[in-house]
């Protein structure tokens, strides 16, 4: 956050516009030229804007739609909102998202659609998931920035969502979109706000507040640096930690934009988690649990390999490059033990 971002949300307190209207319309026009695609609609959150998506796609009673088990809980959720059902499907070693051969193998006659994310911030290619012949949902929720031959996540699928929740690339606080056709976000333009309608077809108060959008806004002109900076912590990373007993992100280059850094070790991940915090450094599993375990489900083996084996560091771009040493050595000197 910077003086920049206050001072943008204050004149939005000073103008007495709140609610929806001029900045939410400019980070739409902006967002949508950032991603390369028609039209954007923000909304009030990344969980509403998957919702939101998938009802323009008319998923609903009837219909399965094919989500990764290794994933936030907000893809189940807004699958059993639109009264849908969430099959789950494996990770993929390489690119710890959506596996393609896995959600092949889930395919039914009642698919309406995939939801893939790129996972912490490494876009992922759709092609052989477009292949597949369904509706694809491309969740940028951890990937704003990153390019994917030649191509900004988010303009590949039928439709993308993004997330603007604290922890995110940009924040707005709260807050989400849809992007993608013109015509498809307008049915979401549509849906996100009930008031002064004259039939009553179900529609929703997802909508984002002037205040949210112009701290976005004053954050989304700042990416390319935010990214800038996750590349370099990184690559510092990846050096400090050669030759240890954990294996790194390989570097994608512009593919990935580092929303975490996840590594793979060989060792139960509870002490190490606990050895580091009691050096105060905060780390974690990328994902709290997977779905299937929620569940009581089996036969997902690399979503449970990769919560078994899968750390997330610090990363963020005010993180300075001695913490950066910092967490590192704390991690080498944890693994040696």
């Amino acid at each position: 956050m910077s003086d920049a971002d206050a001072e943008r949300v204050a004149r939005v307190v000073r103008s007495g516009q709140l609610a929806q209207g001029p900045e939410v319309a400019a980070f739409e026009r902006e967002l949508g030229a950032r991603l390369d695609v028609e039209d954007a609609a923000v909304v009030s959150s990344g969980s509403a804007a998957l919702e939101l998506a998938l009802r323009a796609l008319d998923v609903g009673a009837g219909h399965e739609v094919i989500i990764p088990t290794y994933a936030c809980d907000a893809l189940y959720h807004a699958v059993t909102r639109c009264g849908a059902v969430p099959v789950l499907a494996d990770a993929d070693a390489a690119t710890l998202t959506l596996s393609c051969a896995d959600a092949k193998r889930r395919l039914g006659a009642r698919t309406g659609a995939l939801v893939v994310p790129h996972a912490f911030g490494q876009a992922v290619a759709l092609a052989e998931f477009t292949a597949l012949g369904v509706p694809i949902i491309e969740d940028c929720a951890q990937a704003l920035g990153a390019v994917v031959r030649g191509r900004p996540a988010g303009s590949q699928g039928t439709l993308a969502i993004c997330s603007f929740y604290a922890t995110k690339l940009v924040t707005s606080g709260e807050g989400g979109a849809v992007a993608g056709p013109a015509a498809l976000v307008r049915r979401v333009r549509d849906a996100r706000d009930y008031d002064e309608r004259e039939d009553l077809v179900p529609r929703f108060n997802y909508k984002l507040t002037d205040l949210q959008a112009a701290l976005g806004r004053s954050q989304l002109a700042r990416l390319d640096a935010f990214v800038a900076r996750r590349r370099a912590i990184g690559a510092r990373y990846r050096s400090r930690l050669a030759g240890a007993r954990c294996r790194p992100p390989d570097d994608a280059g512009e593919r990935h934009v580092y929303h975490r850094f996840v590594v793979t070790v060989d060792r139960p991940l509870a002490p190490l988690i606990a050895a580091l915090q009691a050096r105060g450094i905060a780390t974690r599993r990328p994902v709290y649990r997977p779905l299937h375990q929620a569940l009581g489900l089996d036969g997902y083996p690399e979503a449970e390999r990769l919560w078994a084996t899968a750390l997330s560091l610090p990363c963020y771009p005010s993180l300075a490059d001695a913490e950066v040493d910092a967490v590192a050595a704390a991690l080498v000197e944890a693994l040696t033990r």
